[in-house]
């Protein structure tokens, strides 16, 4: 193999693993990471951004996202939702919601703070959310009601553009839980079926 490439989550680790991550080839990170912080260094190649509902808008109202030590090394943040994207396919607020300040697009805020911190952004097409769902088994119609996860999205991209047997990819901070409306069940199994199959492997 001629790359290592890390895909690190936001859950625990079971060790300290900053000088693997940081000495790796390409490292993938989410959003904000809490429980891996201190532990997994901080090279950033890639920082996949959720940039829907509540959590974006958090960001948005707290500066100190912008200044913290992943998003100063993010050299490319990615939005995974097109704003056609979360029009057609993701959960919209309330009447009553929106009369409190939500909503689900923040791409255009978002762009804004990020280039204002000095980050490149990209936008994923409608087609990278849809075949990804395609991919787990999700119907059109399952699909306003179940929503992938960030991290399967991401890792799904790093297996596209960092195949084995060239790249060793590697997964830490998955613990495949969390919102009710993630397929967590069907993700976890996607990921087994890569791992034996080896196109993914774990860090003990």
């Amino acid at each position: 193999m001629s790359g290592r490439v890390f895909v690190v989550g936001n859950g625990p680790l079971p060790r300290d693993l900053s000088d693997e991550v940081d000495s790796a080839d390409f490292v993938l990170r989410f959003n904000e990471p809490k429980a891996s912080k201190g532990m997994s260094g901080t090279k950033t190649d890639m920082l996949m951004v959720n940039n829907s509902g509540k959590p974006m808008q958090r960001r948005l109202r707290d500066p100190g996202y912008f200044r913290s030590a992943i998003v100063q090394a993010a050299k490319e943040v990615v939005f995974p939702y097109h704003p056609h994207t979360i029009r057609t396919w993701l959960i919209q607020p309330t009447l009553l919601s929106r009369l409190r300040g939500r909503k689900s697009d923040w791409t255009l805020q978002a762009l804004e703070s990020l280039g204002q911190a000095g980050k490149e952004v990209r936008i994923m097409p409608p087609s990278f959310y849809e075949e990804a769902c395609a991919e787990l088994g999700l119907t059109r119609e399952q699909m306003r009601e179940v929503f992938p996860s960030t991290g399967y999205l991401g890792l799904r991209h790093i297996l596209q553009h960092f195949p084995a047997p060239q790249y060793r990819v590697e997964l830490c901070g998955f613990s495949w839980e969390g919102w009710k409306r993630h397929a967590w069940a069907d993700e976890r199994s996607w990921v087994e079926n890569k791992i034996a199959n080896r196109l993914l492997f774990t860090i003990d």
